[in-house]
């Protein structure tokens, strides 16, 4: 069996684990800072869980020698280090980050890795990327590409319609740092919480407006192809108006501590949650103007008898599917791996991409 280490035993490393260690084809380990965390998240599938510092270079070494494969689940600003060892053990990598400047440094290594590196494998980027790219490739001309995710309570109960589902210090990051989108055929930066706009997805009334990080490589790839191409977080009504107020008319842009510690002590989790996925291609088909849209809600299910979340399925489906893919030889096996390389049919017919369907 081919030796997987996983850096992060919580809510996605453990649900990373739990499918690559379950299906029989991977032997995995899971390392975690907290020690209890990294041997609860081992024990859904009989593995080993330990304790490794992912800010501690020589620990991080030890940890992946002899991997196959290096899943990082840690904190996006961990993965450039996590990545220089990867590289160094010759084993392949992959990551969730959305962060736009910690995925140019992993881009960097993977130009001299032996490995292959595939980051930004998660739900957006990731899943998002590919079914944009699917949606976009039998058009001549592409008008407008739209991608929107949102990761929200299936029943909001507070004012900003939100529970804490995934990383603190993700979601912040994406509402700060400036968002990269195509316009009129250039590529441009464009402030995050801007760029309002409705939408209405099997009948719920949603918002969605600029943040950090969506896309990955795409605007890159589709530059002299796309006109315009941006993406978005969806949210409920009204939550981007308070989020404007917390960061710019209290100052907490410039505290990002302090605002983590606001929102964890007040906004509570949820195990009763959902994913949002819209993306809508626009352009000339056949020689009409034409609309193709991919739409869906994830909820939350019990999974192999324990009970997961959305964000959970929809991050951890994406990232164990490209894992496999690339076992399979179905991705490009050396160098960077961008979403653009990945076919939607292997990935929605794969064992671990199933569960978008």
């Amino acid at each position: 069996m081919k030796k997987i280490v996983i850096f992060g035993g919580g809510k996605i490393g453990s649900m990373v684990g739990f499918l690559l260690g379950t299906c029989g084809d991977y032997e995995v380990q899971v390392g975690d800072l907290n020690a209890e965390s990294a041997r609860a998240a081992a024990t859904l599938f009989g593995g080993r869980g330990v304790a490794v510092d992912f800010t501690n270079r020589a620990q991080v070494t030890s940890f992946v020698q002899g991997a196959w494969a290096v899943i990082s689940c840690a904190p996006f600003h961990c993965n450039p280090m996590i990545a220089q060892c990867a590289r160094d053990a010759r084993a392949h990598y992959f990551d969730l980050t959305e962060d736009v400047a910690v995925t140019k440094e992993v881009i960097a290594l993977a130009a001299s890795s032996s490995s292959a590196f595939i980051p930004q494998c998660g739900l957006a980027p990731g899943f998002i990327t590919i079914a944009a790219n699917h949606l976009a490739k039998p058009f001549a001309q592409i008008d407008s590409l739209r991608l929107r995710v949102g990761a929200l309570p299936l029943n909001p109960s507070n004012r900003l319609g939100y529970n804490l589902t995934w990383s603190t210090e993700g979601v912040i990051n994406e509402y700060i740092m400036d968002c990269e989108a195509v316009r009129d055929g250039q590529l441009v930066r464009l402030p995050a919480l801007e760029n309002h706009e409705r939408l209405i997805i099997d009948g719920i009334d949603f918002e969605a407006f600029n943040t950090s990080g969506g896309l990955g490589t795409l605007a890159e790839s589709l530059k002299g192809r796309v006109r315009n191409l941006d993406y978005k977080t969806i949210r409920f009504p009204g939550h981007c108006d308070l989020v404007k107020f917390l960061l710019q008319e209290l100052q907490l842009r410039e505290h990002r501590g302090e605002l983590r510690t606001i929102l964890e002590r007040a906004i509570p989790t949820t195990a009763d949650d959902q994913v949002v996925i819209f993306v809508s291609a626009t352009g000339t088909l056949d020689g009409r103007l034409t609309e193709r849209i991919y739409a869906k809600r994830v909820l939350a299910q019990s999974i192999g008898g324990v009970h997961w979340t959305a964000i959970q399925i929809t991050t951890a489906a994406g990232i164990t599917a490209l894992v496999d893919l690339f076992a399979q030889g179905k991705t490009p096996q050396k160098g960077l791996v961008r979403m653009e390389d990945v076919a939607w049919d292997e990935f929605i017919s794969n064992r671990f991409g199933r569960l978008y369907a």
